[in-house]
């Protein structure tokens, strides 16, 4: 399979931008989405932070936070969001494996949902904007985006947890072989390229709890998805890029004080 094929599914997937008018991708490309997950942080992660570095010409700091973090949603139809809430509805409430599949996959939220997403946006909101300036705010937005989804992109090495009929979006994600796996490891190497720059070039620091912590949360859920439900789901890989990302800009905060 080409690689250009398996790329643009990937920005078909998690974006809601109209790719497919230039290239049609083969069914199976979608398989392959979560190797090019941290690319298409470039896009979702640079549209928020430049969508922020604009709005405070503008708007107060508060009110362009919102804003920006709005473009990400509306960028990626909320599709991770959407996760987080179904993760932390069927974790939270399911006492059973099947009964924990079962509520991920019903489309209304519970409270376990509500009080995530409440929580993880405060978190968001309040932790971005301790970081003092615009250019150190705008530099972690990107490298937090394309960091955590790099380590959430990991998860596939779990089995998926129901089978691809059951699949929300009707795909099951092909694992990878030693080969690819290094092969993935190069790509999040050129992902991360561009964040890193921007990050030194603006002497925004990065604190070493910031890099290592992200991937302890990371195995503590691969290891809770492992014994609550035997793999992951879409909601599964929605949840952790989100938890992640979030549990880096918390180490950033913590560094600054």
């Amino acid at each position: 399979m080409k690689i250009a094929d398996r790329l643009f599914a990937s920005l078909m997937f998690f974006t809601r931008l109209p790719w497919w008018r230039l290239r049609e991708v083969p069914a199976e490309a979608f398989k392959h989405t979560v190797d090019f997950w941290p690319l298409v942080g470039w896009i979702t992660g640079g549209v928020m932070a430049l969508s922020f570095w604009i709005l405070t010409h503008f708007l107060p700091l508060p009110i362009a936070m919102i804003l920006a973090f709005a473009s990400r949603l509306l960028l990626t139809g909320a599709l991770h969001e959407d996760g987080l809430a179904d993760f932390c509805d069927g974790m939270g409430g399911g006492t059973t494996r099947e009964r924990t599949l079962t509520i991920m996959k019903d489309s209304h939220i519970g409270t376990y949902g509500v009080i995530g997403l409440i929580i993880y946006f405060a978190l968001y909101y309040f932790t971005t904007l301790s970081l003092f300036s615009v250019p150190m705010i705008c530099a972690n937005m990107l490298f937090a985006d394309v960091y955590a989804k790099s380590i959430a992109s990991f998860i596939i090495t779990l089995p998926y947890a129901r089978d691809e009929e059951g699949a929300k979006a009707h795909v099951v994600y092909s694992t990878r072989s030693n080969e690819d796996t290094i092969k993935h490891l190069l790509r999040i190497v050129i992902a991360m390229a561009l964040p890193a720059i921007l990050m030194y070039y603006l002497e925004v620091p990065c604190h070493i709890l910031s890099l290592f912590t992200p991937i302890i949360v990371f195995l503590f859920l691969w290891l809770w998805m492992k014994k609550k439900i035997g793999g992951y789901t879409g909601d599964c890989c929605g949840a952790t890029f989100l938890i992640c990302e979030l549990t880096f800009l918390i180490c950033q905060v913590v560094r600054c004080f």
